[in-house]
């Protein structure tokens, strides 16, 4: 039986991941859930569930589900993503040639993210940013169930 997901859900997952989290998706539920990294080390280091707060206990057994079976994937990472080259290509779209140099220079050197957050605000181009974005990861999404024989649902 194949598995079956909602793309939103896959999206959802991969935006809610950060470097102390990661996203799954339970081929058996068919469901993504987010386990952070230190429901990981007491899943690894056999740590009494009990040392932990009631709401991470079924995380905590979730991680060691994990490890042990071969039921979940990990869901694209931010290293699979790869928004700089998304804010990249967005500045490269600019249509205005003085607005695409501005945009495409200020994401060079260090500060980048910050100051191309600051300059879609300044040139109001914000709802174009999350749009385009948006679309990008998508994409990301829709590549991803192709790549691991997916099907996608609309339920």
């Amino acid at each position: 039986m194949a598995v079956r997901v909602k793309l939103d859900d896959i999206i959802e997952g991969m935006e809610f991941q950060s470097d102390e989290s990661t996203s799954y998706l339970n081929k058996s539920t068919e469901k993504v859930l987010t386990i952070s990294e230190e429901e990981f080390t007491a899943a690894r280091d056999d740590e009494p569930i009990e040392d932990f707060p009631d709401w991470q206990y079924e995380n905590i057994t979730t991680a060691k589900e994990i490890l042990e079976t071969e039921d979940y994937i990990p869901l694209p990472t931010k290293f699979d993503i790869h928004e700089y080259d998304i804010m990249e290509k967005f500045c490269l779209s600019r249509k205005d040639e003085q607005l695409r140099n501005t945009m495409y220079s200020s994401i060079k050197g260090s500060g980048a993210f910050r100051r191309f957050k600051n300059n879609i605000r300044r040139y109001n181009i914000e709802d174009d940013w999350y749009t385009y974005r948006d679309a990008a990861m998508k994409e990301i999404g829709i590549e991803w169930c192709k790549y691991n024989n997916i099907a996608l649902t609309n339920e």
